[in-house]
C-alpha cells in the first residue's frame, strides 16, 4: 500500500517561495528484474506526479524505472494567496493516491 507524505510551511508571506517536499511508499518494481523461477517481475511504478495550488498546476513530473524505491521530490513552489495544495501520483495498475495540504498567508 502506497502511502504518500507531504511538508510544507503552515504558513507564508504572499508571494513568497516556499519548498516543499514529498515522498511516497512504493516498491517501483523496474520490470528488468527476475523472480526466483527466472519470469520477469513485471513492471510497476509511480510513474507520474502533478502538485496543484488552488487547481492550478505548479509542479508536475513523469518517472522512469530508473527511480528508486519510495520516490523523494523536493522543489519550489510561489504562493500567491492563502489555498490549498494537491499533490497526485499515479502507478502502472491505474492506481491513484493523493492528499491536500492548506497553507496560510501570514
Amino acid at each position: 500500500m502506497s502511502k504518500p507524505r507531504v511538508k510544507i510551511p503552515k504558513s507564508a508571506a504572499a508571494g513568497e517561495v516556499i519548498t516543499i517536499k514529498t515522498l511516497i511508499t512504493h516498491k517501483m518494481e523496474s520490470g528488468q528484474r527476475k523472480d526466483k523461477q527466472g519470469n520477469p517481475i513485471p513492471r510497476m511504478i509511480i510513474n507520474s506526479f502533478e502538485c496543484k495550488f488552488n487547481g492550478e498546476r505548479v509542479f508536475s513530473v513523469d518517472m522512469e524505472p530508473a527511480i528508486s524505491a519510495n520516490p523523494y521530490l523536493q522543489f519550489s513552489a510561489r504562493v500567491p494567496e492563502a489555498g490549498e495544495f494537491e499533490f497526485v501520483w499515479k502507478d502502472d495498475e491505474g492506481s491513484v493516491f493523493s492528499t491536500k495540504k492548506k497553507i496560510k498567508v501570514a
